[in-house]
């Protein structure tokens, strides 16, 4: 019996992802979306790809949960895009009620379900999805780790001229501009890139992967990056699917590890068919761990945003 995935928001990122995981054949989709015909016509031009790419999965659209039912991975691409000269935290509140609403829908239908968040501020909107399901912390997990040791491996294959399959990368922390590209821990071919390339040009690059998704956002204008993100989170479908128990880097929820308490932050964590099975703890200098803190401290800020909109309290 094929698996069933459900993918709330028919926008760019979600039928990328949608198409993505069709292709792979990973499962049978279902694509929800609050406008009506986006979805249906979406999924429609979908399954009608399966003929020429060979893939039998069925591909479906709705505007509301029911053909969602008994869905084996939620993954929530719904909310408001980045604008020019917006960062994702002034994203926060605009996406809460579109999670908070989501999630609630989604689990109601599906309660074994697993979900992927890959709505921003991606770090707070993991720990909204976190509290609205009430699901174990191993079943709700966000996709941002990949996308941006992708961008950081991207960098670093153009800097030397090599191919991106020999690249490895890390990067911690929250999805955002603290971000923590960790170079010490990043290779070719096994390499340490402080081997490689000199300081200066290590820095630089560490600071167009945190610039990676607003670089994008500037040439497009009026959307942001897409493909990568899709790419990202089928990544992550593939891993617990197929049971491969891959190390990715995903925001995870921390009790402790990486002197982190009760909060959503980009580790490495073992990916398998139980979801988060595993947070694996590296080892960090002072200065690394201390970025890491500041990245956890930003997301706090965020969470604490949300729940005194929560309260009935203000945001100033």
């Amino acid at each position: 019996m094929r698996k069933k995935i459900t993918v709330i928001g028919a926008g760019n990122v979600g039928a990328t992802c949608a198409h993505r995981l069709a292709d792979k054949a990973l499962g049978d989709v279902v694509l929800v979306d609050v406008i009506e015909g986006v979805p249906q016509g979406k999924a429609l031009d979908l399954l009608q790809s399966g003929p020429v790419e060979g893939y039998d999965v069925q591909v479906t659209g709705a505007n509301d949960y029911e053909s969602t039912a008994n869905s084996d991975l939620i993954i929530v691409t719904a909310g408001f895009a980045r604008k020019p000269g917006m960062s994702r935290d002034d994203l926060v509140l605009k996406n809460f009620g579109v999670v908070k609403e989501t999630t609630e829908q989604a689990v109601k239908y599906s309660p074994n379900a697993m979900i992927m968040v890959v709505t921003n501020p991606l770090d707070a909107m993991c720990h909204v999805a976190y509290e609205v399901s009430g699901f174990p912390k191993q079943r709700v997990f966000g996709m941002a780790g990949i996308l941006d040791t992708a961008r950081f491996r991207t960098f670093i294959a153009q800097e030397l001229k090599v191919s991106v399959e020999s690249t490895f990368a890390c990067v911690l922390g929250g999805h955002g501009d603290t971000m923590v590209p960790v170079p010490r821990y990043s290779t070719v071919a096994g390499i340490p890139l402080t081997e490689l390339l000199d300081q200066a040009t290590i820095d630089r690059l560490v600071q167009r992967t945190r610039d990676g998704g607003a670089e994008i956002v500037r040439y497009l204008k009026t959307g942001s990056a897409y493909y990568a993100p899709s790419a990202a989170a089928v990544e992550m479908a593939d891993s617990i699917f197929n049971d491969r128990k891959k190390i990715l880097p995903c925001a995870a929820y921390l009790e402790g590890e990486y002197g982190i308490r009760n909060l959503f932050v980009g580790v490495p964590v073992k990916l398998g068919a139980k979801g988060v099975e595993q947070i694996m703890e590296i080892k960090l200098t002072e200065a690394e761990s201390a970025a890491l803190k500041k990245s956890a401290a930003s997301v706090q800020e965020l969470v604490d945003i949300i729940h005194r909109q929560q309260a009935g309290g203000t945001t100033a």
